[in-house]
């Protein structure tokens, strides 16, 4: 990647969205990161002076995203990528009248602050004829997972809406790239009290997501071995799979955040 180039990314302040900030920063790159938390920010915009721009929002905040948006493309132009990684994590059961409110969250964090993080940016990619659009999914929202009603929904959403976006732009020139992280070692998975096959280190997951990227992937599953689970899972029929999955471990149905 050449010095200088100019990507905007949420969710930045921990986890996988910390890492490709220091991933991309070491290269040189220019770098607006939004995330709800200031202080981690600001701690990386300290460490490479001059590059970062820190905006401090909550990605549902779609007035605040574009307000971001523009004071970026206004400072250094149209992004060349822009990663919407921004997500939240958590343990729900529709039964309980109380996670009502908790799904509700999810999905809008995790689907519709997608939707607003890309929103304010591909008008100028349009014009651009360039750009990539990346959105980090997740594995979870290959197949329904027990007590993650809200999570696996609301990645699913997300595969969908990527594909659907990824069509309607294909003659633009901007290139729409999936993500679908297995289990990486981040603040939203420390707290998961079972077994996590292959989990991979943050900055070892963000290099490998930063190669997909550059080579314009439209889909990618990391890490590789992941990648084979999720496709022996689409292809189980629904009475084994929901035999293989109702004796799973549950998230905890609480809040925590990527």
């Amino acid at each position: 990647m050449q010095p200088g180039r100019k990507l905007f990314i949420t969710g930045a302040s921990s986890g996988i969205g910390q890492a490709l900030a220091g991933h991309y920063a070491a290269q040189g790159a220019l770098l607006g990161l939004a995330a709800r938390r200031a202080e981690p920010l600001h701690q990386l915009a300290t460490r490479w002076p001059g590059q970062i721009s820190c905006y401090p929002l909550d990605v549902t905040d779609a007035a605040a995203l574009r307000a971001a948006g523009e004071d970026f493309m206004g400072r250094f132009g149209v992004p060349d990528i822009v990663i919407a990684n921004a997500g939240v994590s958590i343990g729900t059961l529709t039964e309980h009248a109380e996670d009502l409110a908790a799904i509700r969250q999810v999905m809008d964090t995790n689907f519709f602050g997608m939707a607003a993080t890309f929103s304010p940016f591909i008008g100028g990619m349009r014009r651009a004829g360039h750009g990539r659009l990346v959105g980090i999914a997740s594995v979870a929202g290959i197949r329904g997972l027990p007590g993650s009603e809200a999570y696996s929904a609301s990645k699913a959403a997300v595969i969908s809406y990527l594909e659907s976006l990824r069509v309607e732009l294909r003659a633009s020139g901007i290139k729409v790239v999936t993500v679908c992280p297995g289990y990486i070692a981040t603040p939203m998975t420390a707290g998961n009290p079972f077994p996590m096959p292959f989990l991979m280190p943050a900055d070892s997951a963000a290099a490998r997501f930063a190669q997909a990227i550059e080579r314009g992937r439209s889909y990618v599953v990391v890490p590789w071995q992941m990648a084979v689970v999720a496709k022996v899972l689409r292809l189980l029929p629904n009475a084994l799979y929901d035999r293989l999955l109702a004796s799973a471990p549950h998230k905890p149905r609480r809040a925590s955040h990527s």
